[in-house]
């Protein structure tokens, strides 16, 4: 009877010491390139550096998978392999594995892509919010977020803010921007970081340059063909924002 309760007892232990896998669902955003973008001030070097991917969503229960680079989506399915990695599984063969290690979502270098670390949203994005829009957002907040004042070009004196859904408060001419991540603007400005100034319908790019508490916006002027993709370069300076 006495061997027959610890028999019980020891099972009873095992059960409660066995670990139920994590559960990867969520978004996850790559928080390593915000980091050094604001560290640097250089976007374009920073996503370089640390991405391509700038975010995975995962659901576990369908077993879906999707990540974005800040201009294409890719979308696959994923099983959890014997060791907890999970395969993603992609249109055209093309496969690519994460595995979770305490807070972060790392993806493991591939003959695409390096090892790449996630970290959770800060925030569940809305039903309605596009691919990326997370990372997007901790961007928009960590590079651009707080009062800058206008010390020289067009409304000299005023504060600008531009908030984290990208929407712009105090530049003239403009109340929506978005910074360049990827893809055709990436393209089209080469060496120099960009961005889009928008009021109402109309809208076009702009290069800058941010250095510590310093944010300069140059005209970009186009140095193509009319029948070629743009290429930039940069104009004349047409604000010095700094931050408060």
């Amino acid at each position: 009877m006495r061997c027959l309760f610890v028999a019980l007892l020891t099972g009873v232990l095992l059960s409660g010491c066995a670990s139920t896998p994590q559960d990867p669902s969520g978004t996850w955003i790559n928080q390593a390139a915000i980091e050094a973008a604001v560290e640097s001030g250089n976007l374009r070097e920073a996503l370089l550096a640390y991405g391509p991917n700038l975010e995975w969503q995962l659901d576990n229960q369908r077993q879906l998978a999707s990540f974005s680079n800040g201009f294409e989506r890719g979308e696959g399915s994923f099983e959890r392999q014997t060791d907890g990695q999970l395969r993603v599984q992609f249109y055209g063969d093309f496969q690519e594995t994460l595995s979770l290690n305490g807070d972060e979502l790392i993806q493991a270098q591939s003959d695409t892509w390096p090892e790449q670390r996630f970290v959770r949203a800060p925030a569940a994005p809305g039903p309605l919010a596009p691919p990326g829009s997370s990372f997007e957002q901790a961007l928009y907040s960590a590079y651009l977020g707080g009062t800058w004042l206008i010390e020289k070009g067009l409304g000299e004196g005023g504060l600008v803010l531009f908030q984290a859904d990208g929407s712009l408060q105090g530049l003239p001419g403009a109340e929506r921007y978005a910074l360049c991540l990827a893809g055709d603007c990436a393209a089209m400005s080469g060496e120099f970081d960009s961005l889009w100034l928008q009021l109402g319908d109309q809208g076009q790019s702009w290069l800058f340059e941010r250095e510590g508490d310093q944010l300069r916006v140059f005209e970009a002027f186009n140095r193509s063909q009319i029948d070629e993709m743009p290429s930039y370069y940069k104009g004349q300076q047409r604000w010095l924002l700094v931050k408060r």
